[in-house]
């Protein structure tokens, strides 16, 4: 049996009032729907679960707080109807679809996509999601803006506040397009009309960033590999997960901190990438083996290869906190790594990957069979690993005139 109620929420927002929510109760499982509006502490009658009359709005506020309740109280009765047994996420998804688009705040969007994430367990893509939106309210800190006040004048402001901030091209990609795809999500619960829609005119590719090279050659790759860690024992870990990477393929940070010894057969890694869903069969090079064979002389209790993550089952949370931790630390001991062994370049855990596609290109390997081997869907990704590649031919092409 499902129960709705109107309730004041105890968290104050940004202008110090408090939100107004549907809560719905199912299964002993509670769900809290924010309906945009919000109030301060002396404009609530607690008991009768409405507006009091010192409110400036208070009788189309109620109004539509019964017509809330009353759309609330009829998916329930169509769920009865249709023979389902609804979810709260589901339940939430119909009853947002009968939201008159006004009434919708981006903030209150944000909150549900965060929460929507959160329970299924994808708390990186969450926390993402999070940022994205603090960032939003840090330049426009209105917790009553529309999706329909999100037009091309608006991103070009918001760029311009991101750069007086220090951000650079890339990290405002990563902003605009997860505002993009909040957007999307919107026009397609009917939140906001698709005629609103301010990406068609503000183009996200033009954020192309500096081209700042990130490959490191075999010669520095050579360097690492040779870096004597007896006397920095500290470094030993991100030293095997950088060279593990490079040599499988460029693997990901999280699929190393995934990976399992049941993912090992004979001389073969296989998992699945987290990112694609792609399927890698890697066949075990010396290197590789070297580095498995010290994590398995040095076994934990847990079944990972790796010490990223110590316990099993852990939840959600405690993977995204312990990988944050971990990623942090690595990527802190790769810049000292290239400092000891005179690497003049910022090294981070995703050079691995980007020094593992230009150094086979280097080779002489076709662009074709390096995508297929780092999981690309397309080829055009791949080329954006291989463009200081292709500056470094011209620009050695154009010293040939320098020969007479």
């Amino acid at each position: 049996m499902a129960t709705i109620s109107i309730i004041k929420r105890t968290k104050r927002l940004r202008d110090n009032s408090f939100p107004i929510a549907l809560r719905i109760t199912k299964d002993r499982r509670k769900k809290i729907i924010s309906l945009g509006f919000s109030c301060q502490d002396n404009e609530w009658n607690e008991r009768k679960s409405e507006f009091k009359k010192n409110h400036e709005n208070y009788i189309q506020r109620n109004a539509l707080l019964d017509k809330f309740k009353s759309n609330a109280s009829s998916i329930i009765d169509d769920y009865k109807n249709e023979g389902v047994d609804f979810t709260l996420n589901q339940f939430e998804e119909r009853f947002r679809g009968d939201y008159k688009r006004k009434s919708v705040s981006v903030y209150d969007f944000f909150d549900y996509k965060v929460e929507l994430l959160n329970e299924a367990g994808r708390t990186g893509s969450a926390k993402a999601y999070k940022d994205t939106r603090d960032a939003i309210f840090k330049f426009c800190p209105r917790n009553d803006l529309k999706f329909q006040e999100i037009d091309i004048n608006f991103l070009d402001n918001f760029e311009t506040h991101l750069r007086s901030r220090g951000n650079v091209d890339g990290g405002i990609a990563v902003r605009m397009r997860q505002l993009r795809a909040l957007y999307n999500d919107a026009i397609s619960k009917n939140v906001i009309a698709e005629s609103f829609y301010p990406f068609k005119k503000y183009k996200i590719a033009k954020l192309k960033g500096k081209g700042i090279k990130r490959a490191l050659t075999r010669d520095e790759i050579q360097k690492i590999f040779d870096f004597d860690i007896s006397e920095h024992t500290n470094l030993v870990h991100s030293k095997n997960y950088f060279l593990f990477s490079y040599f499988t393929r460029g693997m990901n940070f999280i699929d190393i901190m995934y990976l399992t010894w049941d993912n090992i057969h004979d001389d073969t890694i296989t998992y699945i990438r987290s990112k694609t869903k792609g399927r890698f069969s890697i066949k075990i090079l010396s290197p590789v083996k070297e580095i498995l064979n010290f994590y398995s002389n040095h076994h934990t209790t847990t079944n990972y290869v790796f010490p990223i993550l110590l316990k099993e089952n852990l939840t959600p949370t405690q993977i995204q906190n312990r990988k944050f931790k971990t990623l942090k630390k690595f990527n802190k001991d790769l810049k000292q790594i290239a400092f000891l062994v005179g690497i003049d370049k910022k090294l981070t855990s995703y050079v691995a990957r980007h020094s593992f596609a230009t150094n086979l290109k280097q080779l002489g390997v076709s662009t074709d069979i390096i995508s297929e081997s780092m999981g690309h869907q397309n080829i055009n990704i791949t080329n954006t690993y291989l463009k200081e590649f292709d500056s470094d031919v011209i620009n050695q092409a154009n010293e040939k005139l320098l020969i007479f």
